[in-house]
């Protein structure tokens, strides 16, 4: 038996803020971002594209590429760190709003590596027999979470969704090949976003809602030394060639990242394919609308083997090997 993602989706919403844009609103500058970010435009919510919108357009889109319906899904998993509500859970609304009946819904949040975390998941529930068909969403309104005066972040940051099917698949062939995931909780102040404070009868807490807070410096450290180790030890585990791997498919968060990620390991840039320039940074949804991409570009095919990887928030990061 192998496990297989057998259709893709995504979704972005129809409001597009450019640099020049970001330049009315705070101290900033086209050149700047780009030199910086790599950065030149992103999708930003017009107020009724929330999370749950954004997810299940995604998720309906992921649907129709595999060929299947939404009665078939036997489980929803939807990473995200911008969920319109606490409860119901983003999984729940996206199953009512596709009309998913069967489905088992539970969300993820692990930021920016949210959507491999749901995807090891989603595997993980198949080769268990505990599901056949999975969808797996990573969904983000980051423009709510975002400090719209502090140029050091707001520039950085888009809303957008994307999604894959995951089937179990009886030719045994391909699939998930090996995959690593890591978490380092003592280094969680690099980047938060804090929720209400607590209000009740034993303590009233003035502090309302925070907003995105990060050590960008300590984020690119974490990202550059960090992937590349994952990513050769699935190399390692795999006894895999570096050259036989097609595409790395990682987060996109700064072009500068993904070129000093591809420097140390030997790997050439063009394997290393971007839309941070179109999109900016936006979180668990970057890999899967990525992928829907390639996927939909006729850039993948069956045997091509690539690797997925994610680091963010928490701090977290994971690596993953998939023949597609």
């Amino acid at each position: 038996m192998s496990v297989r993602i057998i259709g893709t989706g995504s979704y972005l919403p129809k409001k597009v803020a450019d640099n020049n844009f970001l330049s009315t609103i705070v101290d900033t500058d086209d050149e700047w971002i780009r030199q910086r970010t790599g950065i030149k435009e992103r999708h930003l919510s017009n107020g009724k594209e929330g999370t749950t919108y954004m997810a299940a357009h995604a998720a309906e889109a992921a649907l129709e590429n595999a060929g299947i319906g939404a009665d078939e899904l036997d489980l929803i998993i939807v990473a995200t760190v911008s969920a319109d509500t606490y409860v119901p859970s983003t999984s729940c609304s996206v199953q009512g709003a596709i009309g998913a009946i069967r489905a088992t819904c539970f969300d993820i949040n692990a930021a920016c590596s949210g959507f491999l975390f749901a995807l090891n998941t989603a595997y993980a529930y198949i080769e268990m027999g505990m599901a056949k068909t999975v969808l797996v969403a990573g969904a983000e309104t980051l423009s709510r979470e975002v400090d719209w005066s502090d140029r050091g972040s707001c520039i950085l940051f888009g809303d957008g969704s994307g999604a894959a099917i995951v089937q179990k698949d009886d030719s045994n062939v391909g699939g998930l090949i090996a995959s690593v995931t890591g978490s380092d909780g003592t280094q969680g102040d690099v980047l938060t976003c804090k929720g209400r404070g607590i209000q009740n009868p034993f303590h009233n807490s003035k502090r309302k809602k925070d907003y995105i807070r990060m050590d960008g410096q300590a984020v690119f450290r974490f990202a550059v030394t960090m992937v590349p180790r994952c990513v050769k030890q699935i190399l390692k585990k795999t006894e895999t060639d570096v050259d036989d791997i097609k595409f790395f498919v990682l987060h996109q968060a700064n072009v500068r990242i993904l070129e000093l990620i591809a420097k140390r390991l030997k790997v050439d840039i063009d394997k290393f394919p971007m839309n941070l320039d179109r999109y900016g940074n936006t979180s668990s949804a970057s890999i899967p609308i990525l992928l829907d991409e390639l996927n939909r570009n006729h850039l993948l095919e069956r045997g091509d083997k690539i690797i997925l990887s994610g680091f963010g928030g928490g701090l977290t990061w994971g690596a993953m090997l998939i023949e597609w």
